[in-house]
């Protein structure tokens, strides 16, 4: 995360995250560095669909992917650097353990994940298989994923 942080203090840019499944730890892991406040806008956690549509995710694009999907993950990449007015935007959304009943999904331990370029208007999504033994171990995963991905999108 130091390096991600250089990279944007160097360009003069922001980043902000939207997240579910990994409950604030992509947040929690960028502020852990000195010097994060100075391109770290703001971080939300929206673990039900009634909040994520509150924060802008539209109600149709999660009755028809699912709220576990590409589409999804790219309007909360894309709602969250458009309410901080960050130069990024990043969305994460998926099923961490178990099966979601109330989403209909078998995309279980499948993390959508979207960062959204507002200077360019583009997207880069992953689509991760997160490993571990646990639902912890699963989250690192897929922040150690997003890190390494994100040195190259932001430089």
């Amino acid at each position: 995360m130091e390096k991600l942080i250089g990279i944007l203090k160097s360009k003069n840019q922001t980043i902000s995250c939207m997240e579910s499944c990994t409950g604030g730890l992509f947040a929690s892991e960028l502020t852990n560095i000195d010097g994060s406040s100075e391109v770290f806008k703001l971080g939300i956690v929206t673990y039900s669909n009634e909040f994520k549509e509150y924060f802008g995710v539209n109600s149709d694009t999660i009755k028809k992917y699912s709220v576990y999907s590409n589409e999804t993950s790219k309007e909360m990449a894309k709602r969250i650097s458009e309410i901080a007015k960050s130069d990024f935007g990043i969305g994460i959304t998926g099923q961490l353990g178990t099966k979601d009943i109330k989403n209909n999904s078998d995309n279980i331990n499948t993390v959508y994940v979207s960062v959204y370029d507002k200077n360019k208007n583009t997207f880069n999504n992953y689509n991760i298989e997160a490993t571990g033994e646990n639902k912890f171990q699963k989250k690192y995963f897929v922040i150690d994923y997003i890190k390494e991905n994100l040195y190259e999108i932001c430089k």
